[in-house]
């Protein structure tokens, strides 16, 4: 980038800036030339997060549940990006909470201030009418975000995947451990697994100004696969074969009931809901092609988990 390209006037904050796609987005709009706030409750993080990167994002103090700590970080800010989320519902951070109430309130805020562009990232799937928490709150999140900040834009990713994913990462480590691989059900679920480096790139082009007319935004793969396809495919890619098992979802819940009692939950009933359905783009919405972006399939990811595996183990102590 070049110094003569950085404009401190083209500020954007992003929400959940430290996560698993948000501190990409932050990345690419460094990268782009804009100022960018990573708002955070834990700001000390921010540096952590970020400390190999040449340019640093300026860390915020503020709480997303707390409407009064909301305004001082989006002041003077371009756009706003909402990349929180939350899988497990715990104490006040309830889905409706954190997908519906905080979301409206971050999208008010920025509407009051004259900010230009809000961001809401949400996933393919939402539905305000769903029997799940989850995918309701996220559906009627979209709606909540809709009415107060008319023109936002709402980013649909499918699933997400990225060398420290809890996705393809997890698959991977149990082929690899497994003589046996237990299915969603029978494993016809289709899912589109999109690259979380390319949603982070179309987020910073749709804050960059490359798209007009659209404001809803739907991000997946180059590939659609059955969810057993998807697990055979990485089994191949590994060189090694998977024997697969069906299981009922009735049995999932089950576990994931228990699981959820555990501090951190290796699988949750809102995971075991969202496998019940398919995982894949409409085919009429606007989506990665439409920002001039190629998706990456699952090889690169595979590749990148294996290089990491190897250097963990020749790091570790004999």
């Amino acid at each position: 980038m070049d110094p003569d390209d950085l404009n401190p006037e083209r500020i954007v904050t992003v929400f959940g800036g430290t996560g698993f796609l948000g501190r990409r987005i932050v990345k690419r709009l460094l990268e782009r030339g804009f100022t960018v706030r990573a708002a955070s409750r834990h700001p000390a993080r921010v540096a952590l997060v970020f400390s190999s990167i040449t340019r640093m994002p300026e860390a915020v103090e503020a709480d997303i549940l707390d409407a009064s700590s909301i305004g001082s970080a989006i002041t003077g800010s371009q756009a706003v990006v909402n990349a929180v989320s939350l899988y497990v519902e715990q104490g006040v951070q309830t889905f409706e909470r954190v997908h519906v109430k905080a979301a409206a309130d971050l999208a008010a805020a920025s509407r009051d201030r004259a900010i230009d562009q809000f961001v809401q990232i949400s996933g393919i799937g939402s539905d305000p009418q769903s029997d799940s928490n989850y995918i309701r709150a996220r559906g009627r999140g979209e709606g909540a975000v809709e009415s107060a900040f008319p023109g936002a834009f709402i980013v649909r990713p499918a699933v997400m995947t990225g060398p420290d994913d809890a996705f393809l990462t997890t698959i991977v480590r149990m082929i690899r451990l497994l003589p046996v691989y237990p299915l969603f059900g029978d494993g016809g679920t289709r899912l589109q697994p999109v690259y979380v480096a390319d949603v982070a790139e179309a987020v910073s082009r749709l804050i960059d100004g490359r798209t007009q007319g659209s404001s809803i935004f739907e991000f997946g793969g180059p590939r659609i696969y059955a969810y057993k396809e998807l697990l055979r495919e990485i089994a191949r890619q590994l060189d090694t074969h998977v024997k697969l098992m069906p299981v009922p979802f009735a049995v999932w819940n089950a576990l994931a009931g228990v699981a959820e009692l555990l501090p951190a939950a290796p699988i949750t009933r809102n995971q075991i809901d969202l496998m019940r359905q398919d995982n894949v783009a409409a085919i009429d919405a606007p989506g990665l092609k439409e920002l001039d972006i190629e998706p990456r399939d699952i090889d690169e990811v595979i590749r990148a988990i294996e290089q990491r595996r190897r250097v963990g183990s020749l790091s570790s102590p004999a």
